[in-house]
């Protein structure tokens, strides 16, 4: 299946159209972006910098990550609901810019990793580092990415 009719349906949607038509509401829509990526990825950088010892020593991770698990998951769903209204502003400058499959494929990988094997780790001595040097590198790639997006 080729994805061009679809990137072009979505660009001409009158969400879309409202979103590129405007001088103000893209920009509302992505700073509500990027909070919502600063929540998710600070407190799962709090909950990793707790698995590598460094802070917050008074409470297990287990505590810690159940304390900020609505936090996470709040980060997580204002960025899922913004994220497709950036997209469908421009879809196809998103879909050939290689910031953005970077970008995406790396969001992919850290999600799939923070809700399996950073679960899993946290409980085990010998991988919670490991799981979290990789998470923080992972959710480090989303943002480094984003921000590549830009340059494209």
């Amino acid at each position: 299946m080729h994805l061009l009719p679809f990137l072009r349906w979505l660009g001409g949607t009158p969400v879309a159209n409202a979103i590129d038509d405007s001088a103000w509401l893209f920009p509302v829509i992505e700073s509500f972006h990027i909070l919502g990526l600063a929540l998710l990825v600070g407190t799962i950088a709090i909950l990793d910098l707790r698995l590598l010892g460094l802070g917050l020593r008074g409470r297990t991770e287990a505590e810690l990550a159940r304390d900020l698990a609505p936090w996470t998951l709040a980060g997580l769903g204002v960025m899922l609901a913004t994220g497709p209204l950036l997209f469908s502003s421009d879809p196809m400058r998103y879909y050939q810019n290689p910031a953005f499959a970077f970008k995406m494929r790396v969001l992919l990988l850290a999600v799939i990793s923070h809700f399996t094997i950073h679960r899993r780790a946290a409980g085990s001595l010998r991988w919670r580092k490991t799981a979290a040097y990789l998470s923080l590198a992972l959710w480090s790639a989303v943002i480094a990415g984003a921000r590549w997006i830009a340059t494209y």
